[in-house]
């Protein structure tokens, strides 16, 4: 059992994984305290939580939004702060046990960078942030000895697979995928696809840009990147299987050929607790799953050809260096452009096609190579677009 309440600065609070990470704390208070409170934009649902969960601290990332931020949270005693630089200063407070990053796309890097620099332990829902620059991290987070736990459900499901065998060598590890609104459907199917119909995703209730990455196999090309990074693996080591329930949440082969599953209704409190908690696991009262009403559990091989993220997301892993960098930014853009109806679906998967293809390749890059190359890429992205 917990032998120590964490305090917990969470970054991206009024975000899909930032609010389930809040009804996870609340759940316990006896546990965790909640020391750090950002968002965006979203001001009235920040301004909500920080007065129920009193964080020292909040940031409130649009600073048009500041001044009405600070108005209604100065009678409650909490600090509030606008802007990057901000951001980047608080995670390394001394009382801060754990930072939870919950930001969206490349936002998350920095202030992770800043948080394994002050020794934090990371809870890491910020996929991006390894794929951007993941040589980067991981050697960061072992020289200052601090511990990346996952919340992406499907790394959750490799750790948690690896507790007790940290010691056994892995032969690979098999993400799985929900495949998204539009498995089983062929390119021409998808030519017309409309915003609304990749807003819906059969399983899981997530954010507008992992949605609409979830639709285009973006999500799952960035989680194998991201479990390289995590499981210190060749990208020959990850498989991906299409497997539409979403109730095996991915497996570990070993070199015994023994498999190992975690299996569990779609929840992403689940992977956010033991994220939290590790290695204890807290009694909840989610839901159960219930073999009955699963008869069947099906798998099938993801279509790369529809559904080229997946592939471009495996070529620029085994290009490695920047190409990641240039994958995601390309990408970031594209979905922008795609919810902001200025392009179709396929078009996404051409634009970060183009740019893999036209970018500058550096083979180690610095802090500073990702940031130029993150930008140029933006610009190169929107060039091709526009």
């Amino acid at each position: 059992m917990l032998n120590k309440r964490k305090s917990i600065a969470l970054l991206g609070s009024t975000g899909s994984i930032g609010t389930q990470a809040l009804d996870v704390i609340a759940s316990n208070p006896e546990h965790f305290s909640v020391e750090v409170l950002t968002a965006q934009n979203n001001a009235d649902l920040l301004i909500e939580q920080a007065i129920r969960f009193k964080p020292n601290v909040v940031v409130i990332g649009n600073g048009d939004q500041y001044e009405r931020v600070k108005n209604a949270l100065w009678p409650h005693a909490i600090k509030v702060y606008t802007g990057d630089e901000a951001l980047t200063s608080v995670v390394q407070m001394d009382s801060i046990d754990v930072v939870l990053t919950a930001l969206v796309g490349y936002s998350g890097l920095k202030p992770t960078i800043k948080a394994i620099e002050a020794g934090k332990n990371i809870a890491l829902a910020n996929k991006e942030t390894l794929v951007v620059a993941g040589e980067l991290i991981t050697k960061l987070a072992s020289e200052k000895g601090v511990n990346i736990y996952p919340i992406d459900s499907e790394h959750s499901a490799i750790f948690q697979c690896l507790v007790g065998e940290f010691h056994n060598k892995i032969e690979k590890i098999i993400l799985t995928a929900s495949g998204g609104p539009f498995r089983g459907k062929k390119r021409e199917e998808l030519s017309q696809v409309t915003k609304a119909q990749a807003l819906k995703h059969p399983n899981w209730s997530m954010g507008a840009k992992i949605t609409i990455d979830s639709a285009t196999l973006m999500n799952k090309g960035l989680e194998v990147i991201e479990a390289k990074w995590l499981f210190g693996l060749s990208a020959d080591q990850v498989d991906v299987v299409v497997h539409p329930q979403s109730i095996i949440h991915s497996m570990i082969q070993f070199e015994d050929g023994s498999i190992k599953a975690q299996m569990g209704l779609p929840d992403m409190r689940l992977p956010i607790q033991f994220a939290l908690t590790y290695p204890d696991r807290l009694k909840n009262n989610f839901p159960r799953f219930d073999f009955t009403q699963y008869p069947s559990l099906t798998f099938e091989k993801p279509d790369t050809e529809t559904f080229r993220n997946l592939a471009l997301s495996f070529e620029a892993l085994r290009k490695g260096g920047n190409m990641p960098c240039v994958l995601n930014a390309a990408n970031e853009i594209a979905v922008a452009e795609f919810l902001n109806d200025k392009i179709g679906f396929l078009k996404m998967s051409d634009v970060v096609e183009q740019c893999l293809a036209k970018m500058d390749y550096i083979k180690h890059p610095t802090l500073a190579d990702y940031v130029q190359t993150d930008k140029e890429t933006r610009i190169k992205a929107l060039e091709l677009i526009n």
